[in-house]
């Protein structure tokens, strides 16, 4: 069975930094991206990172230059380096990996920004 679970949520002041772990659990071929999004109350779900499995990345605009998505393959785990923090970067963020058939996701970590 496939569980995706994220860590390292929590509390921050604004322009500080987090870093999001996802661990991946179970077998899950052919994965074409890992992924995090993330979701403020009362707003659609959004991209914030993804990464292929050829390397390449893609970022959401707000984010750009702040975040930094990385994986470590030996420990099947993606990550999500978050710095100067603000208070709209408020949200559950979530862990995504999509292969061929289907769109795994975790359960979310809060991540909240103090201004």
């Amino acid at each position: 069975q496939v569980q995706l679970v994220e860590s390292g949520g929590g509390l921050v002041q604004a322009g500080g930094s987090l870093r999001l772990s996802c661990v991946v659990s179970g077998s899950i071929f052919r994965v074409n991206a890992m992924g995090w999004y993330r979701q403020a109350p009362g707003k659609q779900r959004e991209l914030v990172a993804r990464i292929t499995s050829g390397g390449s990345t893609d970022y959401g605009d707000s984010v750009k230059g702040r975040f930094t998505i990385s994986t470590d393959n030996a420990k099947n785990t993606v990550y999500l380096q978050m710095s100067s923090l603000k208070p709209e970067d408020t949200a559950v963020y979530y862990c995504n990996v999509l292969n061929q058939w289907t769109n795994y996701w975790g359960r979310g970590t809060q991540v909240t920004v103090s201004s």
